[in-house]
């Protein structure tokens, strides 16, 4: 949980330390925006409370007046970037829960493309900040005025929501380097003995797949499953 003490209610600084005394405190906003900033360049393994620090040219003791420890640091940051996902109000107001699904899956894996480092730290726990809490409220209650049950319908929102991190995860590198790997493993299976892989020969001028490609295509299976659950043809 992020721990903003009012001014007013915080303990006076000691006069006898001239280190404290004579750094200004950071807003908040600032130092979320300098995480993400951090995030985005260096990957998550380099957000840490000391090299945010580093970069804000101030100490720890600054960022411990809003955090406890790195892990509500991760939580600040993470609901910010979840907080760029735009979606028409519209969306679910119609209570068309297919669309909405899809609207919000491919609305968070377009955020996640612009900050390709922060996959890892949506996996490592479950959002609950200001911006997930709102985003899960408005996916849930789409899918049980659809018909789902309660279960069914966090099941659905989170197995919705581990299919975009999922793929997130894999967007690590550059596009360029992703498109000269698609070239090199392109060129090498057309150069196959089409005796020996004739399956993969023939299906050699789709291959490889691009990542948004597959990401669309295994979206629009999750939704048609739930789409025959919902229908009680699908059961457990």
């Amino acid at each position: 949980m992020i721990r903003v003490t009012p001014t007013a209610d915080r303990p006076s600084t000691s006069p006898k330390s001239p280190r404290s005394a004579g750094r200004p405190p950071v807003p908040l906003e600032r130092i979320i925006a300098t995480a993400l900033e951090l995030l985005d360049e260096e990957g998550a393994g380099a957000l840490s409370l000391r090299s945010l620090a580093q970069r804000l040219g101030s100490g720890t003791a600054t960022l411990y007046r809003h955090f406890e420890s790195r892990t509500d640091l991760v939580a600040a940051v993470v609901d910010r970037i979840i907080g760029e996902v735009e979606l028409d109000p519209a969306l679910f107001e119609s209570v068309n829960w297919r669309q909405a699904c899809e609207a919000v899956a491919t609305a968070m894996f377009e955020v996640l493309c612009r900050h390709r480092n922060a996959a890892p730290l949506l996996a490592e726990h479950i959002p609950i900040g200001e911006n997930a809490l709102r985003l899960r409220e408005r996916g849930l209650a789409v899918l049980l005025a659809a018909g789902f049950g309660p279960r069914d319908a966090v099941t659905a929102y989170a197995t919705v929501a581990r299919h975009v991190i999922g793929f997130a995860l894999q967007l690590g590198r550059d596009s360029t380097a992703e498109r000269a790997e698609a070239d090199h493993v392109s060129a090498l299976i057309h150069r196959l003995d089409p005796t020996l892989f004739p399956a993969t020969i023939a299906v050699a001028d789709s291959m490889p797949v691009p990542l948004e490609e597959e990401f669309a295509f295994g979206l629009q299976l999750i939704l048609a499953g739930l789409a025959q659950r919902r229908e009680g043809r699908l059961t457990s």
